[in-house]
């Protein structure tokens, strides 16, 4: 939300996107009309392959991501990172909310970079938590309401809870796993390549 109001209040017009999984929690699915009626943005909603979801659940099942680190990355793969890939072929240049304080695997993004002949922002790289905090009060951005509740990090409902006291931010994705780095897959390598851990 932070870079949508930092763009809001440059001007020119915002395009904005989102990826609907098939499985967002209500309050997520509820942050697009708070955003339409704060920004006036129609926010694009981007889904999976109706196809590709059927064939995996009919396949693995409907929480598949649960049994397999492989099922995780491929519910991710179906659900968001081909959705995304679709998308992207339509823009020159998109942003994100990567932040180096994020996890030791976010720790050397760019604030700038190429992925396949397209520019990537972070322009939140540098920024800590206490940084954002600070900006959302300033500018009363509206916030998601998971994260009054201890999310720090929101994703599809089964595959995100509350962090406990003294966990890491990310402890809350794929809770499950035992695994340090977790990621879905829509990340990109310098040379356009869905990186994977």
């Amino acid at each position: 939300m932070v870079i949508l109001d930092i763009a809001s209040r440059m001007g020119g017009g915002v395009r904005v996107f989102t990826i609907d999984t098939g499985r967002l929690p209500d309050e997520t699915l509820q942050m697009i009309d708070t955003v339409r009626r704060r920004y006036g943005v129609d926010v694009e909603i981007v889904r999976p392959d109706p196809a590709e979801v059927q064939s995996m659940v009919a396949r693995h099942g409907q929480d598949l991501f649960y049994e397999s680190l492989e099922n995780r990355q491929l519910c991710c793969e179906i659900r968001k990172v081909r959705p995304l890939e679709r998308k992207l072929r339509e823009l020159d240049a998109w942003a994100a909310g990567l932040r180096r304080q994020q996890s030791d695997s976010r720790s050397q993004i760019a604030k700038v970079e190429e992925v396949d002949g397209r520019i990537k922002a972070h322009p939140l790289a540098d920024w800590t938590s206490a940084d954002v905090e600070a900006y959302i009060r300033e500018h009363d951005v509206p916030v998601h309401p998971l994260y009054a509740r201890g999310y720090t990090t929101i994703g599809c409902a089964p595959c995100t809870r509350a962090i406990l006291p003294g966990e890491d931010e990310r402890a809350g994705r794929w809770w499950w796993e035992q695994s340090g780095h977790k990621e879905c897959g829509i990340h990109f390598s310098p040379d356009g390549k869905v990186q994977r851990g």
